[in-house]
């Protein structure tokens, strides 16, 4: 559904207010509903001087370690192919390297404890050489594989490097055949194509600019070079979203929005995580995905809310997303700004509410009420196809999906992945519930289930 020209014109002025109030040179960003583009603005000309060429939603950005998510999605792509495996080492099909022993899931997740710069000059300012020559300037590891979380731009080279392996051709021709063309990303680049900003830094004391350099990165390039637009990052978007197409699995996309590292930082309390290739945040309870970047004269940032509460501001869709970008090498703006954008829209613009209907089948009430683990009470009830035990988030509640007749799988909590059985009596009613080996029965410890270790023939007493 469009939104209105009130909600336009106030994130017009959001956006407008942020350029100024920050000193940009330019800004544009974007706002996605739906797997949807509903709202997008710019501020600002490509040359940063007033009367130049005013940027749009068509203006390409350097989208900077954004460029990580599309390396890593290929990889998994490698992955449900069977081509590879997460728990491979990298020396097992790019072998060579000091970093032969971390795995490609180490790698994904800044787990691996790799170095997080080159050893050569500063490689976003400088170009860069192959990765033969990266791997003899000595590239190597800080920490032992698997201990903590280390962010690394010299580890996503080596995705980069094992997609050409394995893929027999360059990285960018695989992230370009197999997810832009698809998507029609048609305005992401390797290097600046057609209309595109001039990346600048900003005196932080007088309002002059300074012109960033921009050239090939080499084997760095997979961390951070690729350029992009506002109506292409929306179609990246729409996919962390849930649109996959044909591009990922649905299941894919959900593991690589499982937190695997926690970002610590001292004294602050822990809201960030990386999963395989995205940040995931955990804001009161509300979860978003995406990445930011940065590059000299360039910041960027994508963001998705994961649940329909937002967790910072009115509740909106699962879905809702911003993207944004700004031709400066330092700005506090990424901060405040798309979260402003995002908020703005979800307090003009509340996401439709979808009716309750009855939409349930009376086949499941023998299995819904009051169950016993031991002497502790959980209720089991149907949300939608998933039958819901306890309290999802407390204790061991959990959801489960059916597989068959009698046999659910766990979705969240403690029993993710766990099986649930329902037992039946010989008339075939339900006599309990096995969970993961754990009886739930109807009655506290009843003497009539299978009750692992028996009951006391004593009873309650």
């Amino acid at each position: 559904m469009p939104l209105s020209a009130t909600t336009h014109a106030r994130l017009d002025h959001v956006l407008a207010t942020g350029q100024r109030d920050h000193r940009l040179p330019s800004v544009a960003a974007g706002l996605v509903r739906g797997g949807e583009l509903v709202w997008s603005g710019a501020v600002g000309t490509v040359d940063g001087r007033e009367g130049g060429v005013p940027v749009d939603a068509d203006t390409q950005f350097r989208m900077g370690s954004i460029t990580k998510t599309f390396v890593a999605v290929a990889v998994m792509r490698l992955r449900d192919e069977g081509l590879i495996d997460l728990t491979d080492r990298l020396g097992t099909h790019v072998p060579g390297s000091a970093l032969d022993d971390v795995t490609i899931e180490q790698l994904l997740t800044h787990s691996g404890g790799v170095q997080a710069e080159t050893e050569d000059d500063w490689w976003e300012r400088t170009p860069g050489g192959d990765w033969d020559a990266l791997v003899g300037s000595g590239v190597g590891s800080r920490f032992r594989p698997g201990r903590r979380f280390h962010y690394s731009n010299t580890g996503y080279a080596a995705l980069g490097r094992l997609l050409e392996v394995v893929r027999d051709r360059p990285w960018f021709d695989v992230v370009r055949g197999e997810l832009l063309d698809p998507l029609g990303m048609t305005r992401t680049t390797l290097r600046p194509d057609g209309a595109a900003a001039q990346g600048f830094a900003v005196h932080p004391f007088a309002d002059v600019l300074l012109r960033e350099p921009e050239h090939d990165a080499g084997a760095m390039a997979s961390a951070g070079q690729l350029w992009t637009t506002v109506g292409d990052l929306s179609r990246w978007a729409a996919l962390l979203g849930g649109q996959v197409a044909d591009v990922l699995a649905p299941e894919t996309l959900a593991e690589m929005l499982e937190p695997h590292h926690v970002v610590d930082e001292p004294g602050q309390p822990w809201t960030g995580s990386h999963g395989l290739g995205w940040q995931v945040w955990n804001v009161e309870g509300a979860r978003s995905a995406g990445h930011g970047g940065s590059m000299p004269g360039f910041l960027a940032m994508q963001r998705v809310h994961l649940d329909a509460d937002g967790g910072d501001g009115p509740a909106g869709a699962a879905g809702d997303g911003v993207v944004l970008f700004t031709n400066t090498t330092a700005s506090k703006a990424l901060k405040d700004l798309p979260k402003d954008l995002l908020r703005t829209m979800r307090e003009l613009e509340p996401a439709a509410v979808t009716p309750w209907v009855a939409s349930g089948s009376a086949d499941v009430l023998e299995l819904a009420g009051t169950w016993h683990w031991g002497p502790a009470v959980e209720i089991a009830r149907f949300v939608g196809d998933h039958l819901v035990l306890g309290e999802p988030g407390a204790g061991r509640g959990s959801r489960f999906r059916q597989v068959a007749r009698d046999e659910w799988v766990g979705l969240d909590g403690y029993y993710t992945g766990e099986p649930l059985r329902v037992l039946r009596r010989g008339d075939g009613t339900v006599s309990h519930l096995d969970v993961a080996t754990f009886r739930f029965t109807r009655t506290p410890y009843d003497p009539e289930a299978d009750v692992p270790g028996g009951v006391d023939a004593q009873g309650w007493s």
